[in-house]
């Protein structure tokens, strides 16, 4: 009796073919882990960018208008109301010869709880990037100076990138002659939020000049703090100057270029042509009092600046 064989199967099956319910379970699947990405690329989109414009706590970025805010603390229980008047002048005719604002506030305006009255600058200072948050640059300039130049704008003087860059003093101690503390060799006039001089005894605090911006209000903060004003340096506020994150947006430039003296006893003289001159060491009254020190150049002023 003979049994057929059954059929052989073939070496080359046909391939597997999915039933249709299988491929729209593929199809889906597919389409799910598609949407899925899109959206974690979107949320990432949103995280980088849509989250960053709806922020409430963003950095207000200053516009730069104005210019410049010209501050001046005055001391009326210091001076006569004659001088601190020549002062006013000075400083509002040359705000309004180059679109600046003027902030001239009385140091009694402000309790320094305790430390001396000139800590009031870093509170006026402090006051004017709150009054002024779009301005581009504070320029702290004290009552016992004239600005002498009225044609030229701070920009031409010191503040552009490029004349900065070529003012500054690289490498030199901050405490002159010898002292270990030295500005940063590797900076650039872009890298600068804070020019200042110096004279035969340090850096001159009566005539500094503050970019606008985050490091700015970190600075002045930091300068305000009680703490600084409690310590008792040796040279006041000038003393809270010396720390590495201060230095590392610190310029000195050549004295002559923001505060030459009229006597040439702790710094540089007064030359004609000179920007701004500081009546340094003067005093309340007497021989040498700043009215008395002051009257030659408030002349020369009077004349440069058009007045009658």
């Amino acid at each position: 009796m003979h049994f057929a064989y059954p059929p052989r199967k073939s070496s080359n099956p046909p391939s597997f073919r999915p039933r249709p319910s299988q491929l729209s379970l593929l199809r889906r699947s597919r389409i799910k882990s598609i949407a899925i990405g899109v959206l974690f690329f979107l949320a990432a989109l949103y995280l980088l960018l849509g989250r960053k414009k709806s922020d409430p706590y963003h950095e207000h970025v200053p516009s730069g208008y104005p210019s410049v805010v010209l501050v001046t603390v005055v001391n009326p229980g210091e001076h006569s109301d004659a001088y601190i008047e020549k002062v006013k002048q000075n400083r509002q005719k040359f705000a309004t010869r180059h679109g600046y604002q003027t902030m001239i506030v009385k140091a009694q305006d402000y309790d320094t709880q305790g430390a001396p009255s000139s800590w009031a600058k870093i509170f006026a200072m402090r006051h004017a990037l709150s009054k002024y948050p779009d301005c581009k640059f504070i320029w702290y300039l004290d009552q016992d100076a004239y600005i002498m130049d009225p044609t030229r704008s701070l920009d031409d003087v010191v503040t552009g990138s490029k004349k900065l860059e070529s003012l500054m003093i690289k490498d030199f101690p901050v405490v002159p002659p010898d002292s270990i503390i030295k500005t940063f060799a590797h900076l650039r006039g872009d890298n600068i939020d804070f020019v200042v001089t110096q004279d035969k005894e340090g850096l001159v605090h009566k005539s500094v000049i503050i970019r606008n911006g985050e490091w700015a209000k970190f600075f002045i903060e930091t300068w305000f703090d009680p703490m600084y004003r409690s310590y008792n340096f040796q040279k006041a506020e000038r003393h809270a100057l010396w720390h590495p994150t201060i230095l590392s947006k610190l310029a000195i430039v050549p004295q002559r270029t923001i505060a030459s003296y009229n006597h040439p006893d702790i710094g540089e003289q007064y030359q004609e042509g000179d920007f701004v001159v500081m009546f340094a060491g003067c005093h309340q009254a007497g021989q040498k009092s700043c009215e008395t020190e002051s009257s030659q150049y408030w002349e020369k002023m009077k004349t440069a600046f058009g007045m009658s």
